[in-house]
């Protein structure tokens, strides 16, 4: 026994302290979705609560209570980071773990673990040096979490905008209201889709979450070497400056916009080598003005299709032999089967045109257009790093 009281008793109380106060600090950060703020207050209210009193009473209902209290916490955290959640509002989308969600979750873990063997051994002891060095370890990393907290991200579930405060790959503030699109992407620079008019929360949201997901999986492919043992075969156009592997296995499934089974890479032609710099996502049997395809990102997206380009067989599979000349005709030996299944570019590299950037100048795909006419695939700057 450590000063009376069971030393994991005492060693788990101190983590779920940690953890409370790190969700009391987490609350700061969305206090835009009133009910999540003050649930999470609450949460954070328990789990110190629990801790607090493990540290001062040696009731047998003391380590339930800690257990109970951190279990809630640990079990919502891991069921938001692979689903969302219908209510509370901020909740509705999946997010990526980060370092603060993270420690206020292994801080619970630890939590549990200390109050289990506290209620399997009642009589159980640590020595108070080891106690109190484990005890202090938990509150700096907690601290550390905290100060670390401005790097936090968070999804908006309603309003006009995303929200991130700082780190990689994650939401930016808000624009304002009409915010030009596209605007110059960088995947070093967080992911900003916000404030574009006519764009819903909701699209924002899916648009993001594309984003990260193919700057997070796409380097699997990025050795053009490996890529042939999936399915992927280059259609020829390295000519170009940029050459596509199309996979038509990933093409006929059923998945959608899925980055670990894209059905299109670009590379950046670099002499012999090649660069992966873009997943060109292909819809199956559906049309341009589709719904699915229209809502998923609203404006942000800038779905299209290649009713001009002009196809040969080639050895591997077929070729693009060129383009239609002005009276609609290949090349020969080549045809043009018209428009195909819809597609979308995500680029993992810099793009002045955004980070859905759809091929532009000769060879150009025709893209759906806004309610005004507008083709939102296009902006005024030099097109360097992107398509021509």
């Amino acid at each position: 026994m450590t000063g009376g009281r069971n030393g994991f008793l005492l060693l788990g109380g101190a983590a779920s302290v940690g953890a409370g106060a790190l969700h009391l600090f987490a609350a700061g950060l969305h206090t835009e979705h009133a009910t999540l703020a003050r649930l999470m207050v609450v949460l954070a209210a328990a789990q110190c609560a629990a801790g607090l009193l493990a540290s001062v009473s040696t009731r047998k209902a003391m380590p339930v209570t800690v257990i109970g209290a951190n279990l809630i916490a640990v079990a919502i955290w891991g069921y938001t980071r692979f689903a969302g959640l219908p209510w509370p509002d901020g909740l509705g989308t999946a997010e990526a773990p980060q370092f603060l969600d993270s420690t206020c979750a292994a801080l619970g873990v630890l939590a549990i673990a200390g109050a289990t063997v506290a209620l399997a051994r009642p009589g159980a002891s640590l020595p108070t040096a080891s106690t109190a060095t484990a005890a202090g370890l938990a509150g700096a990393l907690a601290v550390a979490a905290m100060l670390g907290g401005a790097g936090h991200v968070h999804s908006h579930d309603e309003g006009d905008h995303t929200h991130a405060a700082g780190g990689d790959h994650t939401d930016h503030t808000d624009h304002g209201t009409g915010t030009a699109w596209p605007r110059p992407w960088d995947p070093a620079t967080p992911i900003d889709v916000s404030g574009v008019s006519g764009v819903t929360a909701a699209q924002e949201q899916r648009a993001t979450a594309l984003i990260r997901s193919t700057l997070d999986q796409l380097p699997a492919f990025a050795d053009v070497g490996s890529i042939g043992a999936l399915g992927f075969r280059s259609i020829g156009d390295s000519a170009t400056g940029y050459e596509h592997y199309i996979n038509t296995g990933y093409i006929r499934d059923d998945r959608f916009l899925d980055a670990t089974h894209p059905e299109s890479l670009v590379y950046r032609v670099d002499g012999a080598g090649r660069t992966l710099v873009s997943a060109m996502y292909i819809a199956k049997g559906k049309k341009i003005d589709d719904r699915e395809l229209v809502d998923y990102g609203g404006s942000l997206m800038q779905w299209h299709v290649h009713d001009n380009l002009c196809w040969k067989a080639g050895a591997d599979g077929p070729q693009v032999a060129g383009v239609t000349d002005a009276q609609g005709n290949c090349p020969l030996n080549s045809i043009n089967p018209g428009a195909g299944n819809p597609m979308v570019h995500v680029w993992i590299t810099a793009n002045q045109c955004g980070p859905f950037a759809a091929l532009e100048g000769h060879g150009a795909g025709q893209a759906a257009t806004t309610v005004d006419g507008r083709r939102t695939d296009t902006c005024s700057h030099d097109h360097t790093g992107g398509h021509r």
